[in-house]
């Protein structure tokens, strides 16, 4: 029985040493500071901008919240320093709570969640904490966040290809992982079902183009310039270009190019007032409202309902643009008629079921991705491997 006992006591404290009783930090009652992390300027109209006005409709529905923040969370704004690093300074401003708010940041941020088991931790686009998923930790204090953005990214992809006039359609790409190829092939798979269904279009003849930068904003020296990248594709006969970075170049150059009689469009992304820069050349945004999961997450961080977990969140199908409800919305612009028509039509049909990550489809070097019939899984859909057969652009990083 002794030996036994021995054997337990050495099993406790090994189970211990792994993590496997860890549990949540304690709540942290009425008051809670919120330590936000963006990769960006706060005011970028893009990626940080959103997640910060998300937390802004945080301190206006929770009461007593409080924020912290540090934006420009980059090696070439902040060189010689560590997003985790620029965690701890909030936490030394009182922060129980810290957000990275960057697939950028999710080594970083899983270094902090693993040192600081007494801090709650949201990652927002990570997967370290889906079981499922290729990445899992287990880490009690960590909450991964996502909008399904895909959806979005399809509807911008109707938006353009019911209007473009020549058939060739550019995307903005930003780096180049698995969260950037789905949404470019989102984008595609919106384009080519509204090509070949709704403009009824051969669509061997419509071209889709992916051109990568290197990183989600431009870096002068680091990245190549998105303004020459949107200058590329409007000179060279794409009259759409939906972008996938951070900021508005896309946007600035189709309204440069108007202003020189050319029929271009652009669409940016992220931010749900991006528009603002061009509305007469802007087809519309597919935006992420991160305030209501913000909210959510950040009550059980109170009240000690707090429980590690992954979520990739729908649209409100009764309004992707309720701000209280919808994840994921799009904002329609400079629409014509049938245009606008055919965007609503798509956002009905993915209501009632429409799935475009359905086969026969293949991937960019001909191999099958999902055979016919066959529907993707969200992993298959998140761990895209390539882009998609019919477009052109690098798969891989070089």
């Amino acid at each position: 029985m002794r030996n036994v006992s021995k054997l337990v006591l050495v099993l406790l404290i090994a189970c211990a040493a792994a993590g496997v009783f860890a549990q949540a930090p304690k709540a942290a009652g009425a008051n809670l500071t919120i330590g936000l992390v963006m990769v960006g300027p706060y005011n970028d109209h893009g990626w940080s901008q959103a997640h910060y006005d998300g937390m802004q409709y945080v301190l206006g529905k929770v009461p007593g919240t409080k924020l912290v923040y540090i934006d420009k969370a980059n090696s070439a704004d902040r060189p010689g320093t560590t997003v985790s690093q620029l965690a701890e300074s909030l936490v030394a401003q009182g922060a129980k709570l810290i957000c990275f708010s960057s697939d950028d940041m999710s080594d970083e941020a899983t270094k902090f969640a693993q040192a600081h088991k007494d801090i709650f931790v949201i990652m927002s686009s990570g997967d370290a904490v889906w079981k499922d998923g290729k990445n899992y930790k287990d880490m009690p204090n960590m909450i991964n966040i996502m909008g399904k953005m895909e959806y979005m990214k399809m509807v911008a992809g109707v938006a353009a290809a019911m209007t473009t006039k020549t058939g060739k359609i550019g995307f903005l790409g930003p780096l180049i992982n698995d969260e950037t190829r789905r949404l470019a092939a989102a984008a595609y798979l919106g384009a080519k079902y509204a090509w070949v269904n709704y403009r009824k279009m051969d669509p061997a003849k419509l071209e889709f183009k992916v051109t990568w930068i290197g990183f989600w904003f431009n870096i002068p020296g680091v990245t190549s310039d998105p303004t020459q990248v949107a200058d590329d594709f409007f000179n060279s006969g794409f009259d759409v270009v939906i972008s996938g970075i951070d900021t508005t170049e896309a946007v600035a150059e189709a309204k440069k190019f108007r202003g020189q009689k050319k029929d271009v469009w652009a669409m940016p992304y992220d931010y749900k007032f991006a528009m603002d820069e061009g509305k007469d050349v802007c087809l519309g945004v597919p935006y992420f409202n991160w305030g209501p999961a913000y909210v959510t997450n950040v009550k059980a961080a109170m009240d000690g309902s707090w429980k590690s977990h992954f979520e990739w969140n729908d649209p409100d199908w009764k309004n992707i643009n309720n701000p209280d409800t919808s994840a994921v919305g799009f904002i329609n612009g400079t629409l014509s008629g049938p245009a606008t028509y055919a965007v609503n039509k798509f956002i009905g049909e993915l209501a009632a079921g429409l799935n475009l990550w359905k086969g026969p489809l293949n991937l960019q070097d001909k191999s099958s991705y999902l055979k016919s019939g066959q529907a993707a899984t969200d992993l298959q859909i998140w761990y895209l491997p390539q882009l998609l057969e019919g477009m052109t652009g690098q798969s891989v990083a070089k």
